[in-house]
């Protein structure tokens, strides 16, 4: 080991430049993977607490029609079910169709979801989205929330008068004005634009004569737990299909796949890069000690020993970058995990696909294991040829050639 390293030394521009490299590229990929990290559990969390929450209840065929006949069955039997379930922290019932929005000054169509204001508020965090006006507790009759992009769309205020159409269990098409009392924003303009929610009440009046519920919301004391309570529901009850928010959720499903695909991509890049640089640096150390080690090897040195001395002298080199690079990038994810990366000069654009403009990395411990396990591996296969190759030479030839 002393040999070796003072061979990496004896050269301390060429050592000292591929160090910078590995300790430069370590720390920028590890900050992107925090990033990338950040982003993903910020909208993931966002997602889960204000909407999705961690599984569903629905008819099979809900999701895909979205007719107002497609209702839960036994929703009561379901609601019992829950509540005496310990795994479940609360849960909602939601009255949800399609129609459309009329004002004085346009129609459009949307997603009308009816909720119990009380439940909801226990369920979700969407309350907290609410920036002007009153929740659906307020006094008026037939209380609606629109999103601020539907509002400006229509040049709403709190106070007017809109014409919310849509089918009841007949097929019927219904009508009925509510009341704008207020306005949210949520991380996602193109979810304003498209939802507005009513009190569960007000709707079930128009649509049907009996209480009925299009969807059934939880949130778990471990969402671990997911899985396990959505099998549980479509063993005991029939005609229902019970679902996970992974399940749920294309986009989250779509960032939990990508993470890792993002991961290993990024990582492989600095790999390969690594690789590069060593090769070079280990074939040039070679060339210029071919004497040095035939001398080595004419006065009894194995040739075993001269390969473990070129692979050992890759790996300190690289280790020692790869540690510090390591290192660097987790001081920085922590104080940034605390602090937060401020993209402000992006907002709008993030905004625009439901992203915050303020991040929070973080890197887990398994992920910075697996990448000092692919410097490893990658340092040896990028320093076999050279030690190989060291192996091989011929000290007379050696000699002869310098």
């Amino acid at each position: 080991m002393t040999i070796s390293w003072r061979n990496i030394w004896r050269h301390p521009g060429r050592s000292g430049v591929l160090l910078a490299s590995i300790i430069a590229g370590l720390w920028a990929g590890v900050m992107i993977i925090g990033l990338m990290n950040g982003m993903f559990l910020q909208r993931m969390d966002y997602l889960i607490d204000s909407e999705i929450t961690h599984a569903q209840v629905h008819h099979p065929e809900f999701l895909t029609e979205g007719y107002s006949r497609l209702y839960i069955p036994n929703h009561e039997e379901i609601d019992e079910w829950l509540r005496d379930d310990t795994r479940v922290r609360s849960h909602t019932l939601r009255t949800i169709t399609d129609g459309m929005l009329q004002s004085p000054v346009k129609t459009s169509g949307t997603r009308i979801r009816g909720v119990d204001p009380e439940r909801e508020r226990e369920t979700t965090t969407f309350h907290e989205n609410i920036i002007d006006g009153e929740y659906l507790d307020s006094s008026i009759r037939n209380p609606v929330l629109v999103g601020k992009r539907l509002a400006d769309t229509h040049n709403l205020e709190l106070g007017d008068r809109v014409v919310l159409t849509f089918e009841d269990v007949n097929n019927e098409l219904t009508s009925a004005a509510f009341n704008i009392a207020g306005i949210f924003e949520s991380a996602s303009p193109q979810y304003d634009d498209a939802n507005v929610f009513v009190r569960s009440e007000d709707m079930i009046r128009l649509i049907a004569d009996r209480p009925i519920f299009h969807e059934i919301a939880m949130m778990l004391h471990n969402e671990d737990d997911a899985e396990a309570v959505t099998a549980g529901l479509n063993e005991r009850f029939s005609g229902i299909e019970a679902q996970t928010w992974y399940e749920l959720s294309p986009e989250i499903r779509m960032m939990v796949e990508f993470g890792g695909a993002m991961l290993f991509i990024i990582t492989m890049i600095i790999m390969l890069a690594l690789a590069f640089g060593i090769l070079n640096t280990m074939l040039m150390a070679l060339f210029e000690r071919m004497r040095e080690i035939g001398v080595l090897l004419s006065i009894g040195m194995s040739r075993i020993r001269i390969f473990l001395m070129i692979m050992l002298e890759a790996t300190i080199l690289t280790l020692t970058g790869a540690l510090a690079g390591i290192g660097l990038a987790w001081l920085s994810i922590r104080k940034l995990s605390e602090s937060g990366i401020n993209l402000e000069m992006f907002a709008t654009g993030l905004a625009e696909i439901g992203w915050d403009h303020m991040i929070y990395p973080f890197v887990e411990g398994s992920e910075f294991v697996t990448i000092v396990i692919l410097v490893i591996t990658i340092t040896i296969l990028a320093t076999l040829y050279p030690a190989v190759k060291a192996m091989r030479i011929n000290p007379l030839e050696a000699a002869r050639d310098t």
